[in-house]
């Protein structure tokens, strides 16, 4: 109900600005981040406003647990992944990272987290095999892969075919040894 009352709020462009942009009249900028141009100016707006707002990403598991991130909190925790990215997994713009997770938080992380830093993200669903992983790997010169403990053995078992594959990085609470984990470095 909030989201319906304060729709107008939500609004970004006045339709005129569409129409401007349909003609292109409107100057389309030579660079365009998602996470900066949009994300970060979303959490700016919700810090001016000082009051409740709605939720960037409200997540619920099987379970009834639930998540719920301001826009403030999304920004802030894709730095953190950004962080981890160029960091510990030594990944620079226009490096390629398979991802092989659930719809969880930490896809929604580092799918905002490769847009903040210009790493290019390769989605893959948790139904691939080994030979299918393995191929995805070697076609797409990956150098980093990000999955659960579900397909970490898959990986592994693929992991000397695969020569540009140099960060393994796992979202877990627990850990696997050659493996880093996103939660214990976040």
């Amino acid at each position: 109900r909030i989201f319906h009352h304060s729709h107008k709020a939500s609004a970004t462009l006045p339709f005129s600005d569409y129409e401007a942009i349909g003609r292109c009249q409107q100057e389309v900028p030579e660079y365009f981040n998602f996470a900066s141009d949009v994300l970060d100016k979303w959490s700016q707006i919700e810090k001016e406003r000082q009051g409740p707002s709605n939720p960037a990403l409200w997540w619920i598991d099987g379970k009834g647990g639930e998540i719920k991130w301001s826009f403030e909190e999304l920004g802030c925790l894709s730095r953190k992944v950004a962080n981890v990215l160029s960091g510990p997994c030594s990944l620079q713009t226009g490096d390629r990272v398979l991802v092989i997770l659930p719809r969880i938080p930490e896809w929604w992380l580092l799918t905002v987290a490769c847009m903040r830093t210009g790493v290019t993200i390769i989605p893959g669903t948790t139904q691939l095999t080994a030979q299918d992983i393995c191929y995805r790997l070697v076609a797409s010169k990956a150098k980093c892969l990000v999955t659960t403990d579900l397909l970490a053995p898959a990986v592994d078992s693929v992991v000397p075919k695969c020569q540009f594959l140099q960060t393994k990085l796992l979202v877990s609470d627990s850990s696997r040894a050659e493996w880093l984990n996103l939660r214990d470095l976040l």
